[in-house]
């Protein structure tokens, strides 16, 4: 059967690419959305990212092809069902990670450094931690926090510890809520463990305190971030912190549906579910605005209420 270049497509997962939206963050924390130049450089880091998340994904389908076909939906994937053949997948793998290398570098040598840091986390994630259980997840968020980093690093700014803190907490509350999903997915044990072996040990009372304790963590991060004096002097404003319900709202139904399963997969809840896209969206704009002009409105409230 000939390969169609849906096939290649499909097994590259471009859909998965909204995960590297991450390294555009910086641009906005440090408030650098209005030069063109950082704009190009983050671009650049952001398809770097691309193009080496889908040369990881590859490898990783190789790596599982057997098991995948123990899992309800993912024994549709390319190498999975048969439809690409190794030796193409993994010609397709080398083509997008001499890409990656390329674009980085373009975007600066140490942006190469940190890519090439995720590709290597990720190998290993692939082919040994990944049947560990909490390192797993523990890989999972480092992978995020590198592409945060990337993003600073692109556009010469400094990675502030409260990126790396936010986006580590974040990542490991969805992280545990993936291992949740594969349960409820899945939904027979024996099957489960099959298609990951950790999934025997990742009971679902374990992960719904997992998912717990790390969705508190990663709230609570988030609000110190906003209410620190750090950030209250780079905004010259306290109006962040109001973003906390938009924050709560998107936690909380992200760990609802991944626990019953509703999607096969954490990207497909994020891709498909309009009202956590709308609480994203709702967090972005207000988070924009009060970064932009909440200095101004802030000086203007104060001169009309003076409180006492």
């Amino acid at each position: 059967m000939p390969v169609k270049i849906k096939h290649l497509l499909e097994l590259a997962r471009p859909k998965h690419w909204v995960k590297n939206l991450i390294v555009l963050f910086p641009l906005f924390f440090a408030l650098r959305f209005g030069s063109p130049g950082s704009w190009w450089l983050a671009s650049l880091a952001l398809v770097a990212f691309c193009l080496a998340s889908s040369a990881v994904y590859i490898v990783n389908d190789i790596r599982d092809r057997d098991r995948d076909r123990e899992h309800p939906h993912k024994k549709d994937r390319p190498l999975a069902s048969g439809k690409v053949g190794v030796p193409l997948a993994l010609a397709e793998a080398a083509f997008l990670f001499a890409g990656a290398m390329l674009v980085a570098l373009r975007a600066g040598p140490l942006v190469l450094l940190i890519v090439l840091a995720y590709v290597l986390l990720q190998v290993a994630y692939t082919f040994s931690l990944k049947r560990k259980m909490i390192v797993d997840v523990v890989c999972i968020a480092l992978g995020f926090v590198l592409r945060a980093a990337a993003g600073a690093v692109a556009i010469h700014v400094e990675a502030s510890p409260w990126l790396i803190i936010c986006t580590f907490t974040l990542c490991m509350f969805l992280g545990f809520c993936k291992r949740r999903n594969e349960l409820a997915t899945i939904g027979d044990v024996e099957l489960a463990e099959k298609h990951r072996p950790t999934l025997a040990g990742y009971t679902p009372e374990l992960l719904t305190h997992l998912i717990t304790l790390s969705a508190a963590v990663a709230i609570i991060s988030y609000l110190l971030y906003a209410s620190s004096p750090r950030t209250v002097d780079q905004f010259h404003t306290t109006y962040l912190v109001y973003t906390l319900p938009a924050v709560i709202y998107a936690v909380c139904r992200f760990a609802m549906f991944s626990m019953i399963g509703k999607y096969s997969d954490p990207t497909d809840l994020i891709m498909r579910d309009w009202a956590f896209q709308v609480s994203v969206a709702v967090w972005a704009a207000a988070t924009f605005a009060i970064i932009r002009w909440g200095r101004h409105v802030q000086e203007w409230a104060s001169a009309y209420y003076h409180p006492g």
